[in-house]
């Protein structure tokens, strides 16, 4: 009897190491087929809901502006993601992630290249094409990003010849200075899902591109007061703003670019708790400032505090996510009124949603990073209220400003000399008429089809002034 027990334990042993043995073997070889089947399903998932984001833009953006462009607006989002997807995958992808200098990747046109050409993104390990596809739709993003700003006045063959030059070159250029191993992540700054990479280089592109187009026509008096111009159909732009919100469970916690549980179900968290913060801060910001519970502002701080989140998402707790996002749904309002006194005709609020908070949401990083998301090896430093000192926050700062910097200054020069050459604006006439009869020849609301003492229709074709 004890021979048979002390067999018995004598097999559980073998097969106690045997296991073990197995499971050492199988850490050493890399992760499953499941596990890669299981990370690349994520990926792609996260990616196809970033993808329709495109379409919460585009609600966004026609809601908040006249009828009669409305048409525009939405060739101008299809568009956005049609030529992302060409000039991405010939040069931007490699450009950003490829082999090259501490400036931007020189290999891996067309996704060829052989081993070790996108090495910056080896610490995924799902297929090529899924990390492609996953990083397109950030590039469509950035582009999308300006097109509410200088929506209703600019010729629509000059926007795809930036939109072309964005997505192929000025957004993958500054995206490797921080993901693809270039100068500025080598000097420490983090960005986990593009608070600086996607949004900030968007809005700053934004800025430079509203102020060389100029406002649209009745936006300014002749005292130079800014009018009001309200956009056509506000609940399109709610249902936008929904579609937004859904589509950033891609964006950021698809940024792990893995199925890990417990880092998914954080982020999920973080960014949820910023969309109502972020709606809650704008929301008394305006009530106080307008005496009105303003819904454009309400919905903006929604956005502002997804855009403020996406940065530190993975490396901070609950409570910082809250008052991070608080703050940004009220820096929105002060910053979309601002904005507009100081000429800059941004109808959407885009300059100030993705631009201002894009740069808040990095800095953010470096005041409120708390272990156990932060502190150790593989992560950011703590944040200077968490005990890691001022260097982190400087390292933020600055690599926000020169990434921001940089795309402002791009922008600035591209839409210059398109002006110079292609001209940026529709004529005056064009602009009065509506560019979706101009640009497009349709409309999205056909009057004609409608008895003529329709006014709600009417009124949705031409906002008075606009």
């Amino acid at each position: 009897m004890k021979m048979r027990r002390l067999g018995g334990m004598m097999a559980v042993g073998l097969a106690l190491f045997a296991g073990v043995t197995a499971a050492a073997a199988q850490e050493a070889a890399g992760p499953s087929a499941e596990q890669i089947a299981l990370d690349t399903l994520w990926v792609l998932i996260a990616g196809a809901l970033v993808f329709f984001m495109q379409a919460g833009f585009a609600l966004v953006e026609a809601g908040l502006q006249a009828g009669k462009n409305a048409i525009n607006i939405v060739m101008k989002n299809l568009m956005d993601f049609t030529i992302a997807t060409l000039a991405f995958w010939a040069v931007g992808f490699g450009l950003m992630f490829g082999v090259g200098n501490a400036a931007f990747g020189q290999s891996g046109w067309f996704l060829g290249g052989g081993e070790g050409t996108f090495d910056s993104l080896s610490w995924s390990v799902v297929p090529l094409e899924a990390k492609f596809f996953f990083q397109l739709v950030f590039a469509g993003t950035a582009a999308t990003i300006v097109s509410g700003a200088i929506g209703g006045r600019v010729k629509f063959t000059t926007y795809l010849v930036f939109s072309l030059v964005m997505t192929a070159l000025i957004y993958p250029v500054i995206g490797h200075w921080i993901w693809g191993g270039g100068w500025l992540a080598e000097r420490g700054l983090w960005d986990f899902a593009g608070s600086t990479v996607v949004h900030g280089v968007g809005g700053w592109a934004a800025l430079a591109a509203a102020i060389v187009v100029g406002p649209r026509i009745g936006k300014y008096g002749a005292d130079g007061k800014p009018r009001a111009m309200p956009g056509h159909n506000m609940l399109m732009s709610v249902l936008g703003v929904f579609i937004l919100w859904l589509g950033w469970f891609g964006f950021n916690p698809g940024s792990t670019m893995a199925a890990d549980a417990g880092a998914i179900a954080h982020i999920f968290a973080t960014t949820n708790m910023a969309a109502a913060t972020g709606a809650a801060g704008a929301l008394a910001v305006s009530w106080m400032m307008f005496g009105k519970a303003d819904a454009s502002m309400t919905f903006n701080g929604v956005l502002a505090g997804l855009v403020a989140i996406t940065a530190p998402c993975a490396f901070v707790g609950m409570g910082s996510a809250a008052i991070i996002r608080l703050i940004g749904g009220g820096l929105v309002v002060v910053g979309i009124v601002f904005i507009e006194r100081m000429g800059v005709d941004d109808p959407v609020g885009t300059i100030t949603v993705h631009g201002v908070c894009g740069v808040w949401g990095t800095i953010a990083l470096g005041l409120f990073a708390s272990a156990p998301w932060a502190g150790s090896e593989g992560l950011p430093p703590l944040g200077l209220l968490f005990g890691g000192g001022f260097a982190p926050l400087g390292v933020q700062t600055f690599g926000t400003v020169a990434a921001c910097g940089a795309a402002f200054g791009a922008a600035f020069v591209l839409f210059t000399l398109l002006k110079l050459t292609l001209d940026v604006r529709v004529t005056p006439e064009e602009k009065i008429e509506g560019l979706d009869t101009a640009e497009h020849g349709s409309e999205a609301y056909p009057t004609h089809l409608y008895p003529i003492h329709a006014p709600s229709i009417v009124s949705m074709a031409a906002v008075p002034g606009d």
